[in-house]
């Protein structure tokens, strides 16, 4: 049961990149490595308490489909995703933003367990876990990016 924790700084409002990290748009343009688009539930825009958004994406060559729900948010200081089907038996995924000097900490947690017993477990060790950590760690890059260039990505625009 891995849990990975990221921190990164951010010189925007911590509202801006919380709207970013909801962003669908945001999300699916981050991911295009491995051609992740939402098919279901919000499928564009800004997710919202209680919404859900099912991804299709091809991992390890596979394409996969993955159903997430936000089932905690407080504006703008946190709000977590967690999974309602798809290829891990679980995960929890909690976004913090916290207000530091003239920026946001964007702080990640990703608890997650993997299918297969075991197996998973050894999956973890040999390859899993690195891959979400870069995973998570290029889209949190991406929000950092758009937020500190005031660029503009599914409506979303900076002051």
């Amino acid at each position: 049961m891995p849990i990975l924790r990221s921190e990164l700084w951010i010189q925007a409002s911590r509202e801006v990149c919380f709207d970013l990290a909801r962003s669908i748009d945001v999300h699916a343009a981050s991911t295009s490595q491995t051609k992740e688009r939402a098919i279901g539930g919000v499928t564009e825009g800004i997710i919202e308490l209680g919404q859900t958004v099912t991804w299709e994406a091809v991992h390890f060559g596979v394409k996969q489909r993955l159903t997430a729900k936000i089932s905690e948010m407080e504006y703008p200081r946190y709000f977590v995703d967690e999974m309602v089907s798809g290829a891990f038996k679980r995960f929890r995924h909690v976004h913090e933003f916290v207000i530091v000097d003239d920026g946001t900490l964007m702080i990640d947690t990703f608890d997650y367990t993997s299918p297969l017993g075991l197996l998973g477990k050894v999956a973890d060790q040999l390859f899993l876990q690195a891959y979400m950590s870069r995973f998570l760690e290029k889209r949190n890059i991406y929000i950092k990016q758009l937020a500190e260039h005031k660029l503009s990505v599914g409506g979303i625009i900076k002051g």
